[in-house]
């Protein structure tokens, strides 16, 4: 029986392996599919053909003519490109954050969403707001959010460890318990502040949204994002090593409080600036890796860059929905996302509760 079961792995392991590349192919058509879309659609409708002449023309590779008129050159280019590529980056840096927590935490309920390091991030950057902050410049908003994001994370993490185990239940109560107290705090800096219309903005800003970036700021969560793909591609095999658990990760020459140490940093780091730039959108780390998984496996080498795709694609999509299902109304992408997250994760728990009974009945 024993035999037959390490077969059937080995049978299983290869399969996933064959898949990675075909799925990062069609990840990567979908992802040009779905930018397209994403430019193309809204109460201006541009065909297709004529988004990408403008995007090929804006970039030099076409001399002919404009057949369009500049008041479509302008939406694509300046309203929907930005917008655009600022949820490809924040759905897959989410993804990228979700599937190294797993890891990280040995748990399948890690997210950054539900841990409360979002609202860390959202509570960070609040209070540069609120209270005029400018000490990093530019950039004051992501250090403060990558600050709030990290001891949001080892607050939890502490929490929950007990006899150097983490349990499913006491992490995600962990993490309410801190997103709770954070987001009401935040919401206390937003009633008591005398800038009346700063604190509706970014009252709308903490439900998730993609609106109103520019060109000019979308440079800090993409030098984030390519950071943190870099950095968690070249410590895979790290990552792959804690699937074991710690003690056969130190036995195989991992110092694990070293590398979970080092990787908190850069997890926060990325987690703070996307919610800086985007707000806090919640589940795309906790569904994608899971998704992938079924397809190419668990081996890190392969999760992290299929569900980076898969983030940037979904987070795309969930704008677009975002920006047309209530027209002219728009809707904040962070709730669609939950409503698509919420689901998931009651269904995730229910998986995990059957396996653990079947454990226990063999």
């Amino acid at each position: 029986m024993a035999s037959s079961d390490s077969r059937h792995s080995a049978a299983r392991e290869e399969t996933q392996r064959r898949a990675f590349a075909p799925a990062l192919v069609v990840l990567a058509v979908l992802l040009v599919v779905s930018m397209t879309a994403g430019m193309a659609i809204g109460s201006v409708q541009v065909p297709p053909g004529q988004v990408w002449g403008i995007v090929t023309h804006a970039l030099g590779a076409d001399w002919s003519d404009p057949v369009w008129s500049h008041a479509r050159e302008t939406i694509v280019l300046d309203v929907r490109a930005p917008r655009v590529l600022l949820g490809a980056v924040t759905g897959a840096g989410l993804a990228l954050v979700g599937t190294a927590l797993q890891a990280l935490i040995r748990n399948p309920l890690a997210e950054p969403y539900l841990l409360g390091v979002s609202s860390g991030a959202s509570l960070g950057a609040v209070a540069v707001i609120v209270f005029g902050v400018s000490l990093f410049g530019p950039v004051s908003l992501s250090a403060a959010a990558f600050a709030g994001a990290l001891l949001t994370l080892l607050l939890v993490y502490t929490t929950a460890r007990s006899g150097g185990r983490i349990a499913s239940t006491r992490l995600v109560l962990s993490g309410v318990a801190y997103a709770s107290v954070l987001t009401a705090v935040m919401d206390l800096l937003l009633l008591t502040t005398d800038r009346g219309n700063e604190a509706r903005a970014v009252l709308a800003w903490t439900l998730g949204g993609l609106g109103g970036v520019q060109w000019g700021t979308l440079w800090l969560p993409g030098a984030a994002l390519v950071t943190g793909i870099c950095v968690l591609l070249v410590q895979a095999r790290s990552l792959n090593l804690l699937l074991a658990g710690e003690e056969a990760a130190t036995t195989m020459g991992l110092d694990v409080s070293r590398f979970r140490a080092r990787i908190f940093v850069l997890l926060s780091l990325i987690t703070g600036v996307l919610v800086a730039a985007a707000g806090p959108i919640g589940f795309v780390g906790l569904m994608m890796p899971h998704i992938v998984r079924l397809f190419v496996g668990a081996d890190h080498r392969r999760v992290l860059p299929t569900a980076a795709l898969g983030g940037a694609v979904f987070l795309i999509w969930a704008d677009i929905a975002a920006r047309t299902i209530a027209a002219p109304m728009e809707i904040p992408v962070g709730v669609l996302t939950a409503l698509c997250g919420g689901p998931f994760f009651l269904w995730l728990m229910r998986r995990d509760a059957r396996r653990a009974t079947d454990r226990g009945v063999a």
